[in-house]
């Protein structure tokens, strides 16, 4: 079989956690390099199984300009995204990116501009939209079937993080090495989904609490409400101060609600629909009769594997990824809104300000 070979840089955790699942989980590809000027890195990349063989290099240029890579992942701590990326692309090599793509809306476009002067593949990696669940969820809500969206909700609070956890990194839980808490860290997988099932909103307002339950400057609670060009309306909340949490993620529609909560997926459909029901009934309190059946899909959920197995494929005979580098921008743009709109206590529209959010945020880090 053919493989693409893969560099690797951001040598940390998740670098080796990479390297490991192309290791055992991709057979399309391999990881033949990585770049890192940390000794200690090398050593625990090169100690994990099936890696010993990995070349290192001190930087990623070194590596690009080897020719003992066909691609690069990318999986460094956020704030090194965009000029990682950019570098990568301008070498000729494909890219695939860890979330988020960048820290704001403004660096991300560059980075797309980058990438289709590039014309080189940029796949970014949203492993999240691998469930089955959440595939079905968005055919469902893209067919029509259901009518128009009237209201969404994604509850995210399971993401529970102690102390030591923004202790740890070195680099966490300041605006000026993080840009940004759970909205850029543990949420851009659910704000990706929220927007690629149900599409932009129009609008944003939100409220956050900056430290509310760690030591921390940056946001580790959020609570947002927008508003969809068609009117309907929808809920974000998400917090890493919370135990045991929720997960779950709502869509109501005209003709029926979805619902993908404990790992099932619910569809709840009314007999007729919402719209017609209010214009039609001549009683007082009656409802429709509801018909709820669990639609969860009966498939594996490949997780990061399946992402990295879709680019080495899309590498290698042109099929699709599971998401292009540019689709990051979405995602960040709610995240950034989100913040601007609690910064200054203001509905924020959408596309964002991208200039005026980057001054903030510039503000905040002391730049």
């Amino acid at each position: 079989m053919k493989q693409v070979r893969f560099g690797l840089v951001g040598v940390g955790d998740m670098g080796v956690k990479h390297a490991m699942t192309i290791t055992s989980s991709v057979p399309e590809a391999r990881l033949t390099a990585a770049a890192t000027a940390h000794p200690e890195h090398a050593a625990a990349l090169l100690a994990a199984p099936g890696l010993e063989g990995t070349r290192i290099f001190g930087t990623p240029r070194a590596m690009y300009e080897s020719g003992e890579i066909d691609a690069v992942l990318i999986a460094s701590p956020h704030r090194a995204h965009v000029r990682q990326a950019t570098e990568a692309l301008r070498a000729g090599v494909p890219v695939l990116l860890e979330k988020p793509t960048g820290v704001t809306t403004a660096e991300v476009r560059k980075l797309n501009e980058e990438a289709d002067r590039a014309g080189v593949p940029f796949g970014a990696m949203f492993n999240v939209r691998t469930n089955p669940a959440y595939r079905r969820m968005r055919e469902i809500v893209a067919s029509g079937e259901l009518g128009e969206i009237r209201r969404t909700s994604v509850v995210i609070t399971d993401w529970l993080r102690a102390q030591s956890y923004y202790n740890a990194g070195g680099w966490r839980a300041t605006w000026k090495t993080d840009g940004g808490g759970v909205l850029l860290n543990q949420a851009p997988h659910n704000l990706d989904l929220w927007q690629w099932i149900c599409g932009m909103p129009a609008r944003v307002h939100a409220f956050c609490g900056f430290g509310r339950w760690h030591d921390v400057e940056i946001e580790d609670d959020v609570t947002a409400y927008v508003e969809y060009p068609n009117g309907a309306t929808g809920t974000f909340i998400a917090c890493t101060g919370e135990a045991p949490g929720t997960n779950r993620f709502e869509v109501s529609l005209d003709g029926g609600q979805l619902v993908y909560e404990g790992g099932r997926l619910t569809l709840s459909r009314p007999e007729i629909p919402v719209s017609r029901f209010i214009r039609e009934y001549k009683g007082m309190f009656g409802k429709p009769q509801i018909a709820r059946e669990d639609i969860t899909p009966d498939e594996p959920y490949p997780m990061h594997a399946g992402v990295l197995r879709a680019f080495a494929r899309h590498l290698l005979y042109g099929e699709p990824m599971i998401a292009d580098g540019r689709e990051g921008l979405h995602s960040l743009m709610l995240a950034n809104a989100m913040l601007l709109s609690a910064w200054t206590g203001e509905t924020v529209p959408l596309p964002l300000d991208d200039a005026r959010y980057e001054r903030m945020l510039r503000e905040r880090a002391g730049a």
